[in-house]
């Protein structure tokens, strides 16, 4: 579009986005292999589909599913180019998207249709040592200081986007210690979400596992504390590696059930009951697993988020879909690039790609200095706010 940066591209060696394609991918399909008891067509097409991104180019057949519109008019524009002049976030998206094809996903005719190739890894995390860390600290909340339970409870969800599993795919070992807020609007945040009205408040959700649990209790806190009625947005089908699905709430859920903790069960308690009252609504969306920015977003759902009272985007792929996945200066204000959204819009996320905006000169001169690294190991954070 005229006026904005380039696109980060995967075609610069030593580059991040390159070594996304390079080293995560291949881990990433051996792990499927390893995960599932799949046929010899299966791995033969998964094997196939990391050699073609690696060297190949992008073939003119549409990779079938829902919104096969949408996909139909990406694939056509892209058929022909090799993978590497790819814009990073256009092929991240059509990698996985190619994924659900070889997997048989939406095979209506296979024993494999609808079997979410990631589901162990969740699972995994589900019953984890980190999560049950994450529980613990939750239930010692109970009769904390209302500011302090709210401030906790945030930066729970913000910091719970570390748990990212494509981030964990080739860095397994990521620290997950809660690391230095770069930019820090919570104020502007909990006022928009206070507001007068009863307009919803939507949480457009990332991960599945350790940060959709900490999304759920910022999203009960929210209920708990009057904002009015709150959407849930989720992924309508597997998309990367974790992103959250309706099938990974109910798993949540249920998990929240089995805890020890008596405050931890009662989350649970509430949140199904909110579900059943029409408090908290489920929603899902096409959009949502676009290969695009949140410039493109159909009509319906731009309408929702222009009557909703505040819009929170969790994690990274939601923070590179707003302000679009691109070679921003650093110090370009938050509220400039997403300036287009139709309503007001909160940004929480961990950085794990080479995106950054709204840094302060001094602060981003700090971090170049202190860690070349920063933007890429998760253990820097964001909270922005265009109100």
């Amino acid at each position: 579009m005229p006026g904005l940066p380039p696109h980060i591209g995967i075609d610069r060696p030593g580059s991040f986005s390159r070594s996304v394609f390079h080293e995560r991918h291949p881990v990433l399909i051996a792990n499927l292999l390893g995960d599932h008891p799949y046929p010899p067509h299966i791995a033969e097409a998964l094997e196939a589909l990391l050699a073609e991104s690696l060297a190949g180019t992008v073939p003119p057949r549409t990779p079938g599913g829902p919104e096969i519109h949408t996909w139909h008019l990406e694939t056509e524009a892209h058929a022909g180019r090799t993978w590497d002049s790819l814009p990073f976030l256009w092929a991240e998206s059509y990698f996985y998207r190619r994924i659900l094809r070889a997997v048989e996903y939406h095979h209506y005719d296979s024993p494999w249709c609808g079997v979410d190739p990631f589901a162990p890894q969740k699972r995994a995390q589900l019953d984890g040592p980190e999560l049950r860390a994450d529980l613990d600290a939750y239930a010692a909340l109970e009769g904390a200081a209302p500011d302090d339970r709210r401030r906790a409870l945030l930066l729970a969800a913000l910091w719970g986007n570390q748990a990212d599993l494509g981030f964990r795919t080739d860095n397994p070992d990521a620290s997950t210690s809660v690391g230095e807020i770069v930019a820090d609007d919570s104020e502007a945040l909990w006022a928009l979400a206070d507001g007068p009205g009863d307009a919803p408040v939507i949480v457009v959700a990332d991960n599945a596992g350790r940060e959709i649990t900490a999304d759920l209790a910022l999203v009960d806190h929210l209920l708990e504390t009057g904002t009015g009625p709150v959407e849930l947005h989720l992924k309508p089908h597997p998309y990367f590696v974790s992103d959250a699905t309706g099938r990974d709430v109910l798993d949540t859920l249920d998990a929240l059930d089995r805890d020890p903790h008596e405050p931890v069960r009662d989350l649970a308690g509430r949140l199904r009951d909110a579900i059943r009252l029409g408090w908290l609504r489920l929603r899902a969306h096409g959009a949502y697993v676009h290969p695009t920015d949140y410039r493109t977003v159909p009509s319906d759902l731009a309408e929702a988020f222009a009557a909703a009272k505040l819009v929170i985007l969790k994690g990274d792929l939601n923070y590179r879909r707003l302000v679009g996945d691109r070679q921003w200066d650093p110090a370009t204000p938050f509220s400039e690039v997403a300036g287009y959204f139709p309503g007001p819009v909160a940004a929480l996320r961990t950085a794990k790609s080479d995106l950054a905006v709204g840094v302060e000169p001094a602060r981003l001169a700090k971090l170049d200095a202190d860690a070349p690294d920063w933007r890429l190991t998760g253990t820097r954070a964001f909270i922005q706010v265009r109100a």
